[in-house]
């Protein structure tokens, strides 16, 4: 197998634009977190790491799926983006953005069940090394990463998060579909190499997973009702309300 970088010089320079884009929107937005920019430029380092390393092995393809896939979209979605775009778009231009996050297709893809089938489903593309650097299942690992991630903790307002409970039992099924395909990834292994990447998911998988369940149990965000406003903008003495994304359109 020949060594290579997965994400290529392209991915690499798209997340380096993306921290830059959320470190100057984070200027504009007084009062902004500091943890949270810290959360998402940690998982913008996790992410450039995952596709800076490079890959000869089916084992260095694990190492690079936990960290694009898992650990880093954890960072991203604590950072809240969506929040802070909404904080410093104009006016007129958050209320689209609002109506797009609240249409149908948003909110099939923000359902925890859309989420879960799609975190699931890209696991049998985890048995077929040629296919872990195409930037197709680079970009699905990623992007089903951060929506699970999302709906199940993220920072963000989510149209159908559930309670904690039940999001730790949607949790708890994803750990049970990631243990048991290391397994069987394990017990099929044709060498040291493949049983040794399975080795790495089942344990490494466990660890993404814990921090993602702490991250579910620590999130303290209330229940918005239907009409709640996902802010208030004061520009000079007026005041304008920016609907939540996420909740139902009346």
């Amino acid at each position: 197998m020949t060594a290579h970088s997965p994400g290529g010089g392209a991915g690499l320079l798209l997340v380096l634009l993306l921290a830059f884009g959320y470190e100057l929107t984070a200027l504009h937005a007084p009062g902004w977190s500091r943890w949270r920019a810290a959360s998402f430029l940690t998982g913008c380092v996790v992410l450039l790491i995952g596709l800076a390393l490079p890959a000869h092995s089916m084992t260095d393809h694990m190492r690079g799926h936990l960290l694009i896939a898992m650990i880093a979209p954890l960072g991203l979605i604590l950072g809240a983006p969506v929040t802070l775009l909404l904080r410093t778009l104009p006016v007129p231009t958050a209320r689209r953005l609002t109506r797009l996050l609240r249409s149908g297709p948003a909110r099939f893809m923000a359902h925890p069940v859309t989420a879960l089938v799609l975190v699931i489903g890209g696991l049998p593309l985890l048995a077929l090394p040629a296919a872990h650097a195409h930037p197709l299942v680079l970009a699905h690992f990623l992007l089903a990463g951060c929506l699970f991630a999302w709906v199940i903790a993220g920072a963000d307002p989510a149209p159908h998060r559930p309670t904690v409970p039940v999001r730790l039992v949607i949790l708890g099924v994803a750990i049970a579909a990631h243990a048991i395909f290391a397994q069987i990834l394990y017990a099929t292994a044709p060498g040291d190499d493949q049983r040794t990447a399975a080795t790495l998911m089942y344990y490494g998988g466990d660890l993404a997973e814990l921090l993602l369940a702490f991250a579910v149990v620590q999130s303290r965000t209330p229940r918005r009702s239907a009409h709640a406003p996902f802010e208030v903008r004061v520009t000079g003495r007026s005041a304008e309300t920016i609907p939540s994304p996420l909740s139902r359109a009346s």
